[in-house]
């Protein structure tokens, strides 16, 4: 497929005399108050997709509070999941299903449902206090306000408790599976399979097998309900995707950052040292790093971001692989560290999951809004790289890539994912070790003066990489100091001389700037020779957004090519001619436009920028009207 929009194939009678419809893609979204399970609804449902073989991208929705008042809008969790027979690179716009557990779920979300899209409502839950909590007069059930979707309500509480009345559990207790029957009755709706689930339910409720039974009774309620009920006439299929050959697994963005840093650690040979202060969206890395001691990971939970910076550079000055993890406010705090980092020319890897700010901001949303903090957030010259992944399972490779970056040039890496990424999934294929480059991170071991005195010179620099040498402290013969005050270049004995400072600073930018990048590569229909009018330039999770409203607009017989950045600092090298090739570079950013700032000011071109600060990420439909607008002349 090269459109990323659905189309029905001829239907087939299923053996029970249902009619089955195949459809290429569909997107489904759960629902519900924050305490309604969603999210692992989501999640389980994702899983059993993910091994199925569809290709997915998923979108978790999280309450900025962390127990917002039951049933009203600001405690609605929603989990919005993209699965297709084909590769497909968002969340999708718009859902083909809502699953709404409550009336605020239904508020909330109604709006981005189609008309013709299948609402399926837990009716239990329409009383006359809810309705009015979150403003609704009268019941939408009854009032004919819904009457340009198929709507299916459904009793899921009272079901769910019918379900589970031998079981012995409380009212509570068993009305608390009812995300489970909703999960049984989508699993049937499109034919998941479900052995996943049940072993994953007995997992986690290994402690109460009561529980683990009474949720996978309600699954298999919610399951046997659908092939029972006369309400659903239709079931859909979605084949399985091709995908290259390899083994696959569902991975979210936090969890790829934290097994490329446990396979950094591996390749480098060094150990792992994490100093992290957990922050929303950027708490699921330490979690899962907490689980690989026997991959030679120390992770060390601080009582601040101060902290835990200063822990992960000790650690590097200690021969570690040094990590800290936050998210815009945690960066904020660490910059004073972090520009003692660029001074003692340490390697150290900062992994910034960016959301809504400024200050505590948006805590679950998502944002891009730090690419200026990160790129000059420090006192005085003290220039680092910058790497963005560009989707879940390429945080793993962009962790690889920074690790490799800060051993190499004696640098720390700041590492810009952000909140889509991070809790976002998708297929990953699991990379093959032995292909995996490994990375020698060159201790010295003998004085190394120039001048034959046998001393040990901390800040004198390898020929092509300006690298400074790294000395483990005890090494016999390499006695040194390092610290925050202005080294002498070579020796480094304190200096306060003036020029020695200006060449200090010169030589760690030339580092930096000497890092080499690959170049740019434009994805344009017609090639180099015979450029687009418009370019779009992205970089971070706007990768799929954007190749998503590319491929749109290419099917609607237009031209249009597509470059994203991968690093920041340095930029390509030919970044500056990409950008002169083309009429229009449009630049679509989770932020006020940012990177538009940084190409005009370096590269002298009128790049247009196109900005969006919402917490949600950008839609494919969004993006394919604004490409239009700028190919039809409607915008300059």
């Amino acid at each position: 497929m090269t459109s990323d929009t659905a189309v029905d194939q001829v239907p087939a009678p299923s053996d029970g005399g249902r009619e089955v419809q195949q459809r290429d893609r569909v997107v489904i979204r759960f629902a519900g108050d924050s305490g309604d399970g969603m999210q692992l609804t989501g999640d389980r449902f994702t899983s059993e997709t993910a091994a199925f073989g569809n290709d997915l991208s998923t979108l978790p929705n999280f309450p900025a509070e962390i127990r917002a008042p039951a049933g009203t809008l600001p405690g609605v969790s929603s989990f919005q999941l993209h699965f297709a027979n084909y590769d497909i690179l968002t969340p999708g716009d718009r859902p083909d299903v809502l699953v709404a557990m409550n009336p605020a779920a239904l508020k909330a979300n109604i709006g981005d449902l189609p008309a013709g899209g299948i609402l399926i409502v837990n009716t239990d839950e329409f009383s006359k206090r809810n309705l009015t909590k979150v403003g609704y007069e009268a019941n939408p059930l009854e009032d004919g306000s819904l009457e340009q979707y198929s709507v299916f309500p459904v009793a899921m509480a009272t079901l769910t408790r019918g379900a589970l009345e031998e079981t012995g559990l409380s009212k509570k207790d068993a009305e608390r599976a009812k995300n489970m029957f909703a999960l049984g009755l989508l699993s049937w709706m499109y034919h998941r399979p479900h052995e996943g689930t049940e072993r994953f339910l007995r997992e986690k409720f290994a402690r109460r097998p009561d529980l683990a039974e009474a949720n996978i009774l309600a699954f298999k309620a919610g399951h046997a309900y659908g092939e029972t009920t006369e309400a659903f006439a239709v079931t859909y299929e979605v084949a399985p995707a091709k995908l290259d050959v390899g083994t696959y697994r569902q991975i979210t963005g936090n969890t790829a950052l934290a097994y490329g840093i446990v396979t950094a650690g591996q390749v480098t040979g060094l150990p792992v040292f994490l100093g992290s202060y957990p922050i929303t969206p950027a708490s699921d890395i330490l979690h899962e790093l907490s689980k690989h001691k026997s991959f030679g990971v120390t992770t060390f939970q601080a009582e601040d971001e101060i902290a835990g910076v200063g822990a992960a550079l000790g650690a590097a000055f200690g021969g570690a692989l040094g990590v800290t993890t936050t998210s815009g406010p945690g960066i904020s705090l660490k910059s004073e560290t972090i520009g003692l980092a660029v001074a003692l020319e340490l390697p150290l890897l900062v992994v910034d999951v960016q959301r809504g700010g400024p200050s505590t901001g948006l805590p679950t949303k998502t944002e891009q809004a730090d690419l200026l903090q990160a790129m000059f957030g420090r006192n005085g010259e003290a220039p680092l790289p910058l790497i963005a992944p560009r989707s879940p399972g390429d945080c793993f490779q962009a962790a690889l890539e920074a690790v490799q970056m800060a051993v190499t040039y004696r640098t720390p890496v700041i590492l810009l994912s952000d909140g889509s990424l991070a809790n976002g999934s998708e297929p990953w294929k699991v990379p093959d070790a032995s292909t995996l480059p490994t990375v020698d991170p060159g201790f010295a071991t003998e004085p190394n003066a120039p001048d034959g005195s046998g001393e040990f010179w901390p800040y004198l620099r390898d020929d092509d990489t300006l690298a400074r040498p790294w000395a483990v402290p005890g090494t016999a013969g390499l006695e040194h100091r390092i610290g925050g005050l202005e080294k002498a270049d070579g020796r480094g004995a304190i200096s306060y001389d003036p020029d020695n400072h200006d060449r200090m600073v010169r030589l760690r930018a030339a580092k930096i700037d000497g890092i080499p990048v690959p170049d740019l590569e434009v994805d344009d229909p017609d090639g180099p020779d015979n450029p687009a009018e418009l370019l779009v330039l992205g970089w971070g999770s706007t990768y799929g957004p954007i190749g998503a409203g590319a491929r749109r607009v290419r099917a609607l017989g237009h031209k249009v090519a597509q470059a994203h950045l991968r690093h920041l600092n340095p930029l390509p090298a030919n970044l500056g001619d990409v950008l002169a090739r083309y009429r229009t570079v449009l630049v679509p950013e989770m932020n006020l436009g940012q990177l538009s700032l940084l190409l005009r000011a370096r590269y002298l071109v009128d790049v247009k920028s196109y900005t969006k600060v919402s917490g949600l990420p950008f839609k494919a439909e969004e993006l394919q009207d604004l490409f239009l607008d700028y190919l039809n002349g409607v915008r300059a």
